[in-house]
């Protein structure tokens, strides 16, 4: 059973712009705190952004700021707005939604961004 399902990835230019969207079938998705991690080429996998259950975005200098996450609680989205991208952002990206309510946890499977001219 498929609860979380992004697309948006794909083949981008240094500098180009990319939107990540994370679908899900969550039941009660509005108590999930949902985040977007990479996994880079011969990396561990890391936690990009994350937006609590309340629409709160974490604060972080990661990135230099250049990725934002939002949600859409009604149509149960979340989607990563990804500007200036660079080529070390090349990498499987992952939706993941934590909810302590239900004590569940859940990772898409995935969907690849390549950063190269």
């Amino acid at each position: 059973q498929v609860q979380l399902v992004e697309s948006g990835g794909g083949l981008v230019q240094p500098g180009g712009s990319l939107t990540l969207s994370c679908t899900s079938s969550l039941s009660g998705f509005s108590r999930y705190v949902m985040a977007w991690y990479r996994q880079r080429p011969g990396k561990e996998r890391e936690l990009v952004r994350r937006i609590t259950a309340s629409g709160t975005p974490d604060y972080t200098d990661f990135l230099e700021g250049r990725f934002t996450i939002s949600r859409e609680d009604g149509k149960k989205l979340v989607t990563l707005q990804m500007n200036n991208l660079k080529p070390e952002d090349t990498a499987v990206y992952y939706c993941h939604a934590d909810s302590r309510y239900y004590r569940q946890t859940y990772w898409g499977q995935g969907t690849q961004v390549t950063v190269s001219s």
